[in-house]
């Protein structure tokens, strides 16, 4: 087991703590650069609108210090009443000056005031909107899917699962990167960003409340305390967690993990049987994409089906699910298919079909 002691694993969390944060799929909006800009150029145009109708009428105002309004008057008049400064050093003396302030520059004060403080009412809104999205999601995520890492092994393995019926909205992505999360956002998939070995971040994600726990980091000893982490706080789910070596399967196992897949060894068993023959290794990829060609898939025996032995049944039977035993198609000991059977069968994909996710744990050897 080739893993570093609990203090080199205890440093190498603190360096890669961040901010716990949660992050909900949105809908593409407009830069917040630009929506300041915006609000500052129709601010200003207001601002000019209004100088250049105060000019327009400068006869009718009177200026303390030269008695004339000219067009930089008409300018400092028209910022200091639109910011509602007011000094009185210029003022509308003419009945036509006077009724333009009152139905012309007054409004456009309002509106000047409303693009000014709507950028801070609007962000006030958005953290309420935001917060309110959160509680929301956080009250209704119930029985759904952690994936911890997002890079290859655990986009595959979601896309995989959502072939199956699973709805995005079920699924909640932790990653150490926020460019990480944002990109499973984008998406369409909650995401928390943090150090998944911390139970606080896992606590963010409803791991508590989840059903079923993709565990792909990069490093197996990130895997193994995360696994450890996931299955204290969560009893019941079904954990499956991928490491790079084959030797420390073994120990997710004893972490907790339902079930471990060895990505180096698997990839490599892959690359043997293509090269023996290209056909199987283009089978075995095909089954192992869900939705398209061959798939393979777990369901349970149907009423017509019991009695019967497996290679009676419609679908191409792989293997029984006995209580806590895998038994293969021609085991003897199956004899008849019983109704608390489960199988894996072969079945070929067409579009629209999906096979509702496994709710239950799968049984060990």
């Amino acid at each position: 087991m080739k893993l570093p002691g609990h203090d080199a694993i205890a440093r190498q969390a603190d360096e890669h703590l961040v901010t716990h944060k949660v992050k909900l799929p949105r809908k593409i909006v407009e830069h917040p650069f630009r929506q300041v800009a915006k609000r500052v150029l129709i601010a200003l145009l207001v601002l000019a609108a209004t100088a250049l109708i105060v000019y327009a009428d400068h006869d009718g105002y009177n200026d303390n210090s030269d008695q004339s309004v000219d067009f930089l008057d008409a300018w400092y008049y028209a910022t200091v009443t639109l910011s509602t400064t007011g000094y009185g050093d210029i003022t509308p003396v003419s009945d036509a000056a006077r009724l333009t302030n009152i139905f012309v520059i007054t409004p456009l004060r309002v509106l000047f005031l409303i693009i000014l403080v709507g950028t801070t009412l609007e962000v006030l809104t958005e953290r309420t909107r935001e917060e309110w999205r959160l509680n929301r999601w956080r009250s209704t995520l119930r029985d759904h899917t952690v994936v911890v890492g997002f890079g290859t092994k655990g986009r595959s393995a979601i896309q995989t699962v959502c072939a199956t019926g699973l709805k995005k909205e079920q699924v909640v992505v932790v990653d150490p990167s926020s460019k990480v999360i944002d990109a499973a956002t984008a998406e369409g998939y909650a995401g928390v960003i943090g150090d998944a070995t911390r139970s606080e971040v896992l606590k963010r994600a409803e791991v508590h409340r989840a059903r079923k726990i993709i565990i792909a980091t990069q490093r197996d000893d990130t895997a193994v305390l995360v696994t450890l982490t996931a299955r204290q706080l969560n009893k019941a789910a079904k954990i499956v967690a991928a490491v790079r070596e084959e030797e420390n399967a073994p120990l997710l196992k004893q972490s907790g993990a339902d079930a471990v897949i060895t990505s180096a060894s698997a990839a490599g068993r892959l690359l043997g049987l293509s090269v023996l023959s290209p056909a199987a290794g283009m089978v075995m990829e095909d089954l192992i994409q869900q939705g398209s060609g061959l798939d393979i898939v777990e369901r349970p025996v149907i009423k017509a089906e019991v009695g019967r032995k497996p290679r009676e049944t419609d679908d191409l039977v792989v293997s029984v699910l006995r209580g806590h035993r895998v038994l293969g198609y021609d085991d003897p000991a199956i004899g008849t298919l019983a109704l608390t059977d489960r199988l894996i069968t072969i079945v070929r994909a067409t579009p629209g079909t999906q096979v509702a996710p496994d709710a239950r744990p799968l049984p060990q050897d």
